[in-house]
């Protein structure tokens, strides 16, 4: 693992994983909702923001956290892994509103981004229905033969890591 793209509706636990990974593939991490979003919340152009993106995939080695569906080919297909954050709705919904009580609402260096509104809310409950399928075909699509993990529990992706770094 050297190239690892983690994916997942908000709330379920990308950015720790990402976090996680970096640290124990010993990888630059990247959350894209902090190079998406600027300080005051106004988010990139999709062609710049895509740019951004096949900067960072250059790289040999990287984690990185997030979704942004109409640019995720480009992580794809230059990941050699893909974790997929599939988490229940209910157990998203509860760490989208965790994350507020722990971190408060803002963009934060370490690349958390909270700004809970009903518009997240919504995206959060209906990912599953809505986003999941989408992001299943760009994986099957851009990232045929790469390997796939899915961790669907708290406790798989404390499972997952723990092999992770029994093997490192």
């Amino acid at each position: 693992m050297n190239r690892v793209a983690v994916v997942g509706s908000g709330g379920s636990g990308k950015s720790h994983v990402a976090r996680e990974l970096g640290r124990l593939l010993d990888a630059p991490v990247t959350h894209l909702d902090a190079v998406y979003y600027d300080d005051g919340w106004n988010p990139q152009p999709p062609e710049k923001f895509e740019v951004a993106q096949r900067e960072l995939v250059a790289e040999p080695c990287w984690v990185i956290d997030g979704n942004y569906n109409s640019s995720l080919h480009v992580r794809l297909e230059a990941c050699d892994t893909v974790v997929m954050m599939d988490v229940p709705t209910w157990a998203a919904l509860r760490g989208i509103f965790s994350r507020q009580l722990r971190h408060g609402a803002g963009q934060h260096t370490s690349g958390v981004y909270n700004r809970i509104h009903w518009g997240v809310i919504k995206y959060v409950a209906t990912y599953r229905r809505r986003m999941r399928p989408k992001v299943l075909a760009k994986i099957d699509e851009f990232a045929a033969g790469k390997q796939v993990v899915f961790l669907t529990s708290r406790a798989r992706t404390r499972r997952w890591l723990e092999q992770v770094a029994a093997g490192r």
